[in-house]
């Protein structure tokens, strides 16, 4: 490297390390999906506890209420030891602690219905790929695939939920209206309640189910195709969309997905590596475009 080449070279500023950026932003999404069912968990805990439920398809260690608190708070804590840490082993292993105790509550008889440690198992998933290629030379083609991977996953859930939902009982409005426009107690259902009268607010349940339905099964279908600050994007607000327009309990479902959604703004430009080719030659170490 000749003297012109390391003045250009000393000018660039340290680079964000994205891919640890984009694990940490992760990692506090599915803490805070755990975290918001603080509440819910203490009374499931309590009542669990006090009233045990025998099923023969269950074996003894998963109708365990000491198995499926030892999971939630390994979870927790192996989810808060790899966002803080930066000790390469050390994430790694708590990468792998944490699938391994969101896979327990995805099977335990107390959790095994419950979508939040579905979809917080998946943004695990991803953690371990991401932790074990942090040692990457080329961060640029990691994030790239990191972003792809996450909007994959986001619409394989998003299908998943469309295609449960392509029955003649969502498609007619029957199955929300009875759990949201009833007597669900959410701003949206509270106002649709006092506005309109019952039989408006079966035809209004009708659509509101119907634009669901579409919506995912059109989401679950494209958002991998397209790019990955456009995907970021529209998975930001769609997911989001889903909290604020139906349940907000919903947020420790879609809270981790969220944060899977933001990865795709962490992709770097193309077009700023285009522009600088002799930067990008240049660099050395930690020093990148």
């Amino acid at each position: 490297m000749n003297d012109a080449d390391t003045v250009n070279a000393a000018s660039i500023p340290l680079a964000l390390n994205r891919p640890l950026a984009a694990y940490r932003i992760v990692q506090a999404a599915i803490l805070v999906t755990l975290l918001w069912k603080w509440e819910f968990f203490l009374r499931a805990n309590s009542l669990y506890a006090e009233i045990p439920i025998e099923d023969p398809f269950f074996p003894d260690w998963l109708e365990s209420v000491w198995t499926v608190r030892l999971a939630f708070w390994g979870s927790v804590l192996a989810t808060g030891i790899g966002l803080v840490t930066s000790f390469v082993p050390l994430r790694k292993t708590s990468s792998w602690f944490a699938i391994g105790s969101m896979s327990v509550l995805c099977i335990h008889q107390a959790s095994y219905n419950d979508m939040t440690f579905i979809t917080a198992w998946w943004c695990c998933l991803w953690s371990v790929w991401l932790a074990h290629r942090s040692d990457s030379k080329n961060r640029e083609l990691l994030m790239r695939r990191a972003a792809f991977l996450s909007r994959l996953i986001i619409s394989v859930i998003l299908l998943g939920g469309a295609a449960g939902k392509w029955t003649p009982e969502y498609w007619s409005g029957e199955v929300l209206y009875d759990i949201y426009f009833i007597d669900r107690d959410f701003w949206l259902f509270n106002y649709l309640r006092d506005t309109y009268e019952p039989e408006s607010l079966q035809d209004i349940a009708k659509w509101y189910s119907r634009q669901i339905v579409v919506v995912e099964t059109i989401s679950g279908i494209g958002l991998w195709a397209l790019p990955a600050r456009w995907a970021a994007l529209a998975g930001v607000l769609l997911l989001t969309g889903i909290v604020v327009l139906s349940n907000k309990y919903l947020f420790s479902v879609m809270a981790c997905l969220i944060g899977l959604a933001c990865i795709g703004f962490l992709v770097p430009r193309r077009s700023r590596i285009a522009k600088h080719p002799r930067q990008q030659t240049s660099t050395t170490g930690n020093l990148t475009v």
